[in-house]
């Protein structure tokens, strides 16, 4: 994710790191083309005059804006409920961490406290891996080949918590609390995987792609009669408000992707393990860089 601060209204014209418009760019080139071609042949294909004028465009193109209104508002949703899930990662850690140094004894035998804090931040990164489909780190692993890690890390800190509850070293009261901060973590896990296994249905991507490449390649053919020599400059801006709405839309309905503007997970797994070391009173790493010209992978 690409992240920066507030622009000057002038600069913002020019960014081109963060915004979608590397991706279209060829679209864009394209379409410029085709403009061109319906303001020399005056709107004629193979001879034949296109009888387009801008009626249809304008309640097609009404129609198309509550379209892509709908699709982004529902990756908006997604990208929204994912922050709030690592959001809740974030507040699930430091909660359970704190409550075992809270209760349990530096030197109390056989409970590493360091290295359960980190088996937590193993935790984070291990299920920011999973939702990227990315390899993690061998050392991260509580058993070779898993296909849910962070569940596994979960469960693990689990059976380390339930012995010592075994052993007398805390009370019921306690061992409840700990349960429920595992809980959350849990519902964590179980929220972004369904968001990464429950993509918005194919079809409405489909009829959104067409729609809209169906009517900015007709736009300029509408446009010629009426405003002439600027169509392709007109053609050309209103085909990009389209085609970036549709690239963004794509872009954070996918939010645990590495594209430009997919969540920052990078970051966020970088501040937990921060935050849950400063706790424990270790030496916290640099934190990840999320200002502009820098992409997360």
């Amino acid at each position: 994710m690409i992240v920066r601060s507030r622009e000057n209204w002038f600069r913002m014209l020019f960014v081109w790191d963060g915004s979608v418009l590397r991706s279209i760019v060829p679209q864009l080139v394209f379409l410029s083309l085709v403009s061109i071609v319906a303001l020399v042949t005056d709107g004629t294909l193979f001879g034949e005059k296109i009888p387009l004028n801008t009626t249809p465009f304008t309640l097609t193109g009404l129609t198309l804006a509550i379209f892509l209104a709908f699709r982004n508002n529902a990756s908006f949703e997604r990208y929204i409920e994912a922050r709030a899930l690592w959001g809740g990662a974030l507040i699930g850690s430091r909660s359970l961490v704190s409550t075992v140094i809270s209760h349990v004894p530096e030197t109390y035998p056989g409970f590493d406290r360091l290295q359960f804090v980190r088996r937590v931040i193993a935790f984070s990164i291990l299920l920011k891996h999973q939702l990227r489909h990315t390899e993690p780190p061998a050392e991260l692993l509580p058993r070779a080949k898993l296909h849910y890690p962070a569940a596994a890390v979960l469960h693990e800190l689990r059976e380390r918590l339930a012995r010592l509850v075994h052993d007398g070293a805390v009370d019921q009261t306690v061992a409840w609390t700990w349960n429920r901060q595992l809980d959350e973590l849990m519902n964590v896990v179980g929220g972004c995987e369904r968001i990464a296994s429950t993509p918005i249905p194919f079809p409405y991507a489909v009829l959104l792609h067409r729609t809209v490449y169906t009517y900015c390649l007709m736009l300029p053919f509408g446009l010629i009669d009426s405003i002439g020599i600027v169509t392709p400059l007109i053609s050309v801006f209103l085909s990009y408000t389209l085609l970036a709405l549709e690239a963004i839309a794509a872009q954070i309905a996918e939010p645990f992707g590495t594209s430009p503007n997919s969540l920052a997970l990078d970051s966020i797994v970088r501040h937990i393990e921060r935050s849950l070391l400063e706790m424990c009173g270790q030496p916290v790493p640099p934190p990840v860089s999320v200002e502009a010209h820098y992409e997360l992978t």
